[in-house]
């Protein structure tokens, strides 16, 4: 069984003490590779150092988090991304989008800078990362202005299941992580209703643990929990629901 970890946090300072335990754990467990998405300039350092040690294992991404957008900072952390994507290879331009979680600031901002690397990804010719956190509609309407066919993962998936079948319609993927293990998640419910090729799996470790392990450090060998659920949401067997999603997964990034 191999499982591709499509969401992983890996080099966040949570894992300094033991990274290395943490990456060789997961991949005795049949978790083989971890695709590394960017937050802001100060990441990607510590991305590429990790794809360095780990190479045809760990897989950069880049891209401006929209909760590190601000306007004083735009220009020059998307003139950096411009310059990485000319410099090195990426597997995608992630984890890119529009939050408004805590507060909906800097919206005129955050539009610019999705557009903007949707655009990149296009020249690239690069799948995006999606991140949308109280922002359907906003994203909904760029994905919708920007280009007609769409390729990549909607990152953590928790949405309804008209907002799915939307996704799925953008041409995009549902990453599925923790929160289908959760007690409360409406998720669980109608995810059968969703065809297995439209699914990918994910952590967003450290954060996000699956239940048992909820408000601890999430890692990537907890996928087999999520992959359990799935199995039992499904009711078809781990690995052929590994097969299936590595198969998306495949696809997506090496074709």
């Amino acid at each position: 069984m191999k499982i591709t970890d499509t969401h992983t946090h890996l080099y966040m300072k949570q894992f300094d003490v033991d990274r290395d335990l943490v990456i060789k754990k997961a991949i005795s467990n049949g978790i083989n590779r971890f695709f590394l998405p960017s937050i802001d300039s100060s990441t990607i350092h510590r991305i590429l150092k990790l794809e360095k040690k780990y190479p045809k294992i760990c897989f950069p991404m880049i891209g401006l988090h929209p909760s590190k957008v601000h306007p004083e900072s735009l220009e020059k952390e998307l003139n950096n991304i411009k310059k990485w994507l000319d410099l090195h290879s990426f597997i995608s331009l992630g984890e890119i989008g529009m939050d408004f979680h805590l507060e909906k600031k800097f919206v005129f901002e955050q539009k610019y800078a999705f557009q903007t690397q949707i655009k990149w990804a296009k020249m690239k010719n690069l799948p995006i990362v999606i991140h949308c956190r109280k922002a359907f509609d906003q994203v909904f309407e760029i994905l919708e202005e920007s280009f007609s066919t769409t390729k990549g993962i909607f990152h953590c998936f928790s949405g309804t299941l008209e907002q799915a079948k939307k996704i799925i319609d953008f041409g995009l993927k549902l990453g599925i992580g923790g929160i289908i293990t959760f007690k409360k998640n409406d998720l669980s419910h109608f995810l059968h209703k969703i065809s297995l090729k439209n699914i990918v799996l994910e952590t967003d470790s450290p954060y996000l643990s699956p239940d048992p392990f909820r408000g601890k450090r999430n890692e990537p060998i907890y996928l087999k929990i999520i992959l359990k659920k799935l199995s039992q949401i499904y009711s078809i067997p781990e690995e052929k629901i590994a097969d299936i999603i590595n198969m998306n997964v495949q696809k997506l990034f090496f074709n």
